[in-house]
């Protein structure tokens, strides 16, 4: 993998372009870097003949990790100036949590960058837990709180994965994988927690977004719960609504070939 750091909305921004054909951004949630698309969709959609672009958000360094705080429009800004810098879309665009939130408000500020959006874990707003979650998370950074590696592990897939998932043998795997990662949130990932809890309900504007949309929820997810992401489908006029099975907050990596096969099928209409 090789990335390039430009200077881009007014941060230093890391990203990866690899491929041709119709340009793909993939946008990351909290708290991860871009690489994690790597390891499935960006093979998947490479070999579909599209050029991806994965990026690692503000706040995930070597991106400025603007510690002193953004909001969500940042950024959408963020990844409106990729897009350009890219030679200026339309794109296809892909969010999932976070990423789900910044392709909306992308969709809905520049829809003369996207071709087709994609929102994995839709939110138009956050539900009491979810928010008092995040709120938590936002607490153990500002306290100076490190929860033990394996028990935040622990946590981590409780939060991320479907209990089916959890039953598996495999599920050392994900435990070892969380564990490696450490426990303690970075200043950076803190301000994406604090941009994702300030934006309020956002259902009313996205009945304005016109570009052609999938939502797709996951059924075990306990994070954004399914019914968040069926609300975002029903606010917004051009957008359908898929919902993966057996599957939590990290279905891209859980159902890798389910999901890469929801999202090849969207992006292919448009050939059709």
């Amino acid at each position: 993998m090789t990335t390039v750091v430009a200077d881009l909305n007014g941060i230093s921004l890391a990203y990866d372009v690899r491929g041709e054909g119709r340009l793909v951004v993939l946008v990351m949630g909290t708290g991860s870097p871009g690489r994690v698309w790597h390891l499935h969709q960006v093979p998947a959609l490479l070999a579909a003949g599209h050029r991806v672009a994965t990026f690692d958000n503000r706040g995930i360094p070597p991106t400025t990790e603007c510690a002193d705080g953004f909001t969500v429009d940042d950024m959408v800004g963020d990844t409106a100036a990729l897009i350009e810098h890219l030679g200026g879309g339309p794109a296809h665009v892909i969010g999932t949590s976070l990423g789900a939130r910044i392709v909306q408000e992308l969709a809905l500020a520049r829809p003369d960058l996207v071709s087709r959006a994609v929102a994995m874990g839709a939110h138009a707003r956050l539900d009491p837990v979810a928010e008092a979650q995040a709120r938590g998370e936002i607490d153990l950074h500002d306290d100076g709180v490190v929860l033990p590696p394996a028990y935040h592990a622990a946590v981590k897939v409780v939060q991320n994965l479907s209990p089916v998932s959890r039953r598996a043998e495999s599920v050392q795997d994900w435990l070892d994988v969380y564990e490696m990662g450490g426990s303690a949130i970075g200043p950076g990932e803190r301000a994406q927690l604090a941009a994702s809890v300030d934006m309020g309900d956002r259902r009313p504007e996205y009945r304005a977004i016109t570009v052609p949309f999938l939502v797709v929820g996951f059924a075990d997810d306990t994070t954004i719960p399914p019914h968040l992401s069926r609300e975002v489908a029903e606010a917004i006029p051009a957008a359908r609504y898929v919902e993966v099975p057996d599957t939590g907050h990290v279905g891209y990596l859980e159902r890798p070939a389910t999901v890469n096969e929801i999202l090849l099928d969207f992006l292919n209409e448009e050939r059709t």
